[in-house]
């Protein structure tokens, strides 16, 4: 599954126009609450710079899988969430105010490290060195168009206007869960010849690493005794991965399709499982994520 009018055009619009909906739900206060109490963004940032990367390397070695393929596990377990993860969030009334902290902050950070930990996947499983420059611009005006700016115009609209931000929020929920089907069959619309092949190489895997990251994000954020609506977040910024990042990378700039298919194969995945978190946490236990904040 290469990059496409889909995955670079269709989804990214559609996506920014959900972000301005989770902007219409946010005030000021949730973004200084994530400064004062700053405990959540950093489990998250953990989890997400540290312990993913480890968890994609042992399920890399533990999993039979060729040379190039464990490399595209990964270059996915380096690109962490980006806006699918906020709508899943907000979906599963988690906190939406955290995930985006947590989403803008990594797609920068990202920049720096993961050409430097994918060169050191590539010595490790290739025996090779290969020099990887991420484009800087395109990924700080993707983050812009596509998380900063929709969420400010909507949480001015909140500022604003807050009875039109409140008779929207439902029709928006309506929309966001749309827009994901529509990328599911998008998705498999668009590599349908091949995907049973892919699965059979990286699908076990693929479920693996995606259900451990999920189990990983939210188990250490109750660890630090964080309340649900933070450990729900934290859980699938680490469980939802930058799967379009990741097929960019191994396709355009290392020119490797074959270390695309893991990425191919987990944002498939991970579409089934966020709509189980979705259906858990954002219908059958809403009572539950009222939980206050510590």
């Amino acid at each position: 599954m290469e990059s496409n009018l889909f995955t670079n055009i269709v989804l990214p619009l559609a996506l920014a126009v959900i972000m301005l909906g989770l902007g219409l739900t946010l005030t000021r206060y949730d973004f200084l609450r994530v400064v004062i109490f700053p405990k959540a963004f950093l489990v998250g940032l953990m989890c997400q710079m540290a312990l993913l990367p480890v968890m994609g390397f042992l399920v890399a070695k533990v999993f039979p899988m060729e040379p190039a393929l464990a490399v595209g596990v990964m270059i996915l377990a380096l690109c962490p969430a980006g806006a699918t993860a906020n709508l899943i969030t907000y979906l599963s009334r988690g906190d939406v105010a955290l995930g985006v902290t947590l989403t803008a902050f990594n797609s920068l950070l990202v920049i720096l490290t993961t050409p430097i930990l994918i060169n050191l996947s590539l010595a490790h499983f290739l025996g090779e060195t290969t020099t990887i420059q991420l484009p800087v611009l395109r990924t700080v005006v993707q983050v812009g168009l596509i998380i900063l700016v929709p969420v400010s115009i909507g949480m001015l609209i909140r500022a604003r206007r807050p009875q039109l931000a409140f008779k929207a929020e439902h029709p928006v929920r309506i929309l966001s869960t749309i827009f994901i089907a529509i990328a599911v069959l998008g998705a498999v619309l668009q590599d349908r010849e091949n995907i049973g092949s892919h699965f059979q190489q990286v699908g076990v895997s693929m479920f693996a690493l995606n259900v451990l990251t999920l189990l990983m994000g939210y188990s250490v954020a109750r660890l630090f005794r964080l309340p649900l609506k933070q450990a729900i977040t934290i859980s699938i910024e680490g469980g939802i991965q930058n799967g379009t990042l990741a097929i960019f990378i191994a396709s355009a700039i290392l020119k490797q399709p074959t270390m695309s298919i893991p990425a191919a194969v987990y944002s498939l995945i991970m579409f089934a499982t966020g709509a189980f978190m979705i259906y858990y946490f954002g219908r059958r236990a809403p009572e539950a994520t009222a939980e206050p904040a510590a």
